[in-house]
């Protein structure tokens, strides 16, 4: 049940953004909106992680999520205000949010092993598809250069976080707990 969840989630983030791909994509506005709730959902969950989890290599991922995505939530919400931008909601965003409901209401279910499995599976699929929406949609719609540079600039550590998480999917399934 817990794939089921993981992987239904990925799938209807990956649908909501592929729905762009058929129009003209987001608007710069409508970007910014993504990007500061991709980032708020990951610090969420990085927060409850860090305040639930006894792994020290889990608790230490959590906050690395919470120091780098408040980091670059920082950096997108100066540049909107130096570039006199709001921020428009959107039903890429809204659906974002709503996932990020549902994974938390998922994780406050369960304790031990199988929420550190739960937040790292959850961490892989979201990764996947924030790097796929950044590549395939966000990226490329972006008109602004500097929206279209912070988002290029980030992208490595997105990369790093998604590896992270691999690495300790792996090390949580070896350990058979």
């Amino acid at each position: 049940m817990k794939w089921l969840n993981v992987t239904l989630f990925g799938a209807l983030t990956l649908a909501s953004f592929a729905g762009y791909s058929q129009s003209a994509g987001p608007t710069d506005p409508q970007i910014a909106a993504i990007v500061v709730t991709a980032n708020q959902v990951d610090i969420d969950a990085g927060k409850f992680a860090d305040s639930k989890s006894h792994s020290k290599d889990v608790k230490a991922f959590a906050q690395r999520m919470i120091a780098d995505h408040s980091g670059v939530n920082k950096a997108a919400g100066d540049l909107v205000h130096k570039l006199g931008v709001t921020p428009e909601d959107n039903p890429t965003s809204q659906s974002l949010k709503q996932g990020g409901d549902a994974n938390l209401a998922n994780l406050k279910t369960l304790s031990g092993m199988a929420f550190d499995r739960a937040y790292i599976d959850h961490e892989v699929v979201y990764h996947e598809s924030v790097l796929d929406a950044l590549d395939k949609t966000l990226i490329p719609s972006a008109k602004n250069e500097e929206l279209k540079a912070l988002l290029v600039k980030v992208r490595p550590a997105f990369v790093a976080h998604l590896d992270h998480a691999k690495h300790l999917q792996a090390e949580l399934g070896k350990s058979g707990g």
